[in-house]
C-alpha cells in the first residue's frame, strides 16, 4: 500500500468517525423528530440524517462508513446544516472530505474571540492587528488604522497586507525598509503555502499577485521560506515623518494560523508621533490615494 493510499484511507476513517460523533450528539427532538423507542445509540439515526439533508440513505451510510465516494459541496453543506456544525466544524468536515477550496473561505473574522478585540483596544496607542496565514487583515486597533488608513478603509474582501504593499503606488506605501521586509513577508507566505498546496483559494491569490507585481513574482520564484518573528519596521508618514516600530508576532489559538502583531515604538519620538496621529484622525498618509482593487 502506497503512502498516498494510506493517507486517503486514514482520512476516510477520520471522516467516518467525525460524522458519527456529530450525529450522536443531536437529539431527535432538537430537529423536530419524535424521540422514539428502542434507540440503540444516542442522537440521530443515519436514515434520519439522510432524510433531513435530502440525500440517499445508502449514500450517506457509505460516507459514514468511510467508503471511497465523492461528496459535492452542496451535499456537504446540507449535511453540515443538518448536523448543526459551526464554522470550525464545517472547515474540518470539508478538509476530511478533501474539499480544501471550501475550507479556505470560512470567515476568519467571525472566528476571532471577543477577547481579541478587547486586547486590540487595550493596546492603543501601540499599533496592533490580526492577520491570517495569507496576510488577510482581520482586525486592528485605532493606532494601526492611523498609519494604514488606505488598507483598513478597503472593502472587507480586499484587506490583504501583501496585496497592498506590492500594488499601491510608491508614494502611498509608508514602509521604508522594503528591501528587508518584502522578501521576509514573501518567505513567510511561502512557508504557510506549504500547508495549503493545491487549495484553489491560495493558488489563485498567489497567481493574481504574481501577475499584478513583478517584484512579488520574482521573490516568490526564489522559494525562500521563513518563520514569523520580531523585526524592526520603519514607516514614513506624510503627516508626522519617520516612525520606528519594533514588530512582535504572536500566534492565536483560534482561528487556525492567525497571528496578533504588535508594533512597539522604538524611541520616544516615534511614540509621540503615534499619539499625535491618534489625536488627529483627519491626518492621513497619502490622502489622494484611491484604493487598489484586487484583480
Amino acid at each position: 500500500m502506497t503512502t498516498g493510499t494510506r493517507t486517503r484511507n486514514t482520512r476516510r476513517e477520520e471522516l467516518a468517525a467525525y460524522l458519527r460523533s456529530r450525529r450522536e450528539r443531536i437529539r431527535p427532538e432538537d430537529v423536530g423528530l419524535p424521540p422514539g423507542l428502542r434507540r440503540r445509540t444516542p442522537g440521530l439515526r443515519r436514515e434520519e440524517v439522510a432524510q433531513l439533508a435530502g440525500v440517499g440513505v445508502t449514500w450517506y451510510t457509505w460516507l459514514e462508513q468511510g467508503r471511497p465516494i465523492n461528496a459535492s459541496v452542496q451535499v456537504l453543506d446540507a449535511i453540515a446544516r443538518t448536523l448543526r456544525l459551526d464554522a470550525a466544524e464545517r472547515e474540518h468536515l470539508y478538509r476530511l472530505a478533501e474539499l480544501p477550496e471550501v475550507a479556505g473561505p470560512v470567515d476568519d473574522e467571525e472566528g476571532l474571540d471577543a477577547e481579541v478585540h478587547t486586547i486590540l483596544r487595550q493596546l492603543d496607542p501601540l499599533p496592533a492587528y490580526v492577520h491570517n496565514a495569507r496576510y488577510d487583515l482581520l482586525a486592528w486597533n485605532a493606532a494601526y488604522a492611523r498609519i494604514f488608513v488606505s488598507l483598513v478603509s478597503c472593502p472587507r474582501g480586499e484587506r490583504n497586507v501583501l496585496w497592498r504593499v506590492f500594488t499601491v503606488p510608491e508614494c502611498c506605501c509608508p514602509l521604508v525598509n522594503k528591501e528587508e521586509e518584502y522578501p521576509r513577508m514573501v518567505a513567510t507566505l511561502r512557508a504557510s503555502f506549504g500547508r495549503h498546496v493545491g487549495e484553489p483559494v491560495w493558488t489563485n491569490f498567489v497567481s493574481r499577485l504574481s501577475a499584478a507585481s513583478p517584484d512579488f513574482a520574482r521573490m516568490w520564484a526564489k522559494h525562500d521560506v521563513a518563520r514569523p518573528g520580531p523585526r524592526m519596521k520603519l514607516y514614513q508618514h506624510s503627516a508626522v515623518g519617520m516612525v520606528r516600530l519594533a514588530s512582535t508576532s504572536m500566534a492565536l489559538a483560534a482561528p487556525p494560523e492567525t497571528r496578533l502583531v504588535v508594533h512597539t515604538p522604538a524611541d520616544d519620538e516615534s511614540r509621540d508621533r503615534i499619539e499625535w496621529l491618534l489625536a488627529h484622525p483627519e491626518a492621513v498618509h497619502c490622502p489622494r490615494h484611491e484604493p487598489v482593487v484586487q484583480g
